[in-house]
C-alpha cells in the first residue's frame, strides 16, 4: 500500500554558485495559489532549518565551499526524511539546490539500512566532483560522489586541506554506511554538462546515462524498460529531479546553471509518472528552482508545479 505524501521543504542554498534557489521551494507554491490548488493546504509539511547564513560570511575552504554548513544540511534533512519514512509517509522534497540531494539519500538509507537502493538522477550534470577534482568548489556539484563514495583520485586536480578532508569524510560515511548507492545502481537520464574529471568517472564506473536525444529517438517508454531492468535487482528507488534537466528555452532561465538542448516538460514529466507507478518508490525530490533569474516571471515553477501535480495525483490514485 501506497503511503500518504509529506512535503519536505529544504531551502539550503549554500552549494550553489548562484543565489535565489532557497526561494524555489516557495516559487513553486505560489505557482500552486496561483492555479488555485489546494496541492499544499491539504498535505502535511515540513519546513526544514538551513545554514544560509553562512552566505553571508567568508569561507576558507575554497574546494568545498561552505562544506561545514553542509555536513549539518545532511544531518538535517537526512534525520527528516528517516523519520518520515519510519511515519509510515511518503517524503517528497521540494529543495532549493542539488548539493543537499546526498543528505536526502543518507535518510533513506538510514530507514533502510539493509536494502539495496537505486537512483535515477534526471539532471542536466553528473554532479560527480569531489573536492579533489572540482573546478569551481560549489559543492551542487558533488552529491553523488558522497553516496558512491567516490574521491575520483585518478583526476586530481586540486590539494586539499586536512580540515575539508575531514568533513568531506564525514559526508560519505553519514550513518556509518558508504557506499550508499552502487555506481551499477544509479541512472542518469538528460545529462549533458560534464567536465573531464566527470566524464573519466563515468566511464571508469560504466554509468548508464540516457541521453536528451536517446529519449526523444527511442521514447520514454522504452526508457522506463531499460530502467526497470538495470534496477531490477534493487529493493527500493529514489528520484532525483533537476530542473534544468528540462531545455531552458521551452521552460525558462529560472534555474541556477541551465543547459540547452534538454528535455521537454512533458517528457520529463512522462518519465517521472513511469517511474512512481512502481511500488519501491519512497521518495520524490525535485531541486534548483529559482526565481530570482527567471526571465518569463515565474514560468519555471509553473512548470514544476504542473509536473508536480500529476506526479502527485497519479500517487495518491495507486495508494
Amino acid at each position: 500500500m501506497r503511503n500518504k505524501i509529506k512535503f519536505i521543504v529544504n531551502p539550503s542554498e549554500i552549494t550553489a554558485g548562484t543565489r535565489g534557489s532557497s526561494l524555489g521551494p516557495y516559487a513553486i507554491m505560489t505557482a500552486a495559489r496561483k492555479a488555485k490548488s489546494t496541492l499544499f493546504g491539504i498535505r502535511e509539511m515540513e519546513i526544514i532549518s538551513d545554514q544560509n547564513h553562512l552566505l553571508d560570511h567568508s569561507d576558507k575552504h575554497p574546494f568545498a565551499k561552505n562544506i561545514k554548513g553542509l555536513v549539518k544540511v545532511y544531518e538535517t534533512i537526512s534525520e527528516s526524511v528517516y523519520k518520515t519514512i519510519q511515519a509510515g509517509e511518503f517524503p517528497l522534497v521540494l529543495a532549493a539546490d542539488h548539493g543537499s540531494a546526498g543528505g536526502t539519500i543518507a535518510g533513506i538509507k538510514k530507514a533502510y539500512p539493509n536494502k539495496r537502493l537505486g537512483v535515477v538522477w534526471i539532471d542536466a550534470h553528473g554532479d560527480l566532483h569531489s573536492p579533489y577534482t572540482t573546478p569551481s568548489g560549489n559543492m551542487h556539484g558533488m552529491p553523488l560522489s558522497t553516496v558512491i563514495n567516490e574521491d575520483n583520485l585518478p583526476c586530481k586536480s586540486n590539494d586539499v586541506d586536512a580540515e575539508t578532508s575531514d568533513l568531506w569524510n564525514e559526508l560519505k560515511n553519514m550513518h556509518g554506511v558508504a557506499p550508499k548507492v552502487l555506481p551499477s545502481d544509479l541512472i542518469f537520464v538528460g545529462v549533458r554538462d560534464t567536465e573531464h574529471q566527470e566524464d573519466a568517472l563515468i566511464e571508469r564506473l560504466n554509468i548508464t546515462n540516457h541521453k536528451v536525444e536517446t529519449v526523444r529517438k527511442d521514447g520514454v517508454e522504452r526508457i522506463l524498460n531499460a530502467i526497470n531492468a538495470q534496477l531490477s535487482a534493487c529493493d527500493i528507488l529514489y528520484i532525483s529531479f533537476d530542473v534544468d534537466s528540462m531545455d531552458p528555452d521551452i521552460t525558462s532561465y529560472g534555474t541556477g546553471t541551465p543547459v540547452k538542448n534538454g528535455l521537454t516538460p512533458a517528457e520529463a514529466q512522462n518519465l517521472i509518472l513511469g517511474l512512481m507507478k512502481s511500488e519501491k518508490i519512497v521518495c520524490f525530490e525535485i531541486v534548483e528552482v529559482n526565481p530570482c533569474l527567471d526571465d518569463k516571471k515565474n514560468e519555471m515553477a509553473e512548470v514544476t508545479f504542473g509536473i508536480l501535480n500529476e506526479v502527485v495525483e497519479q500517487f495518491e490514485k495507486t495508494k
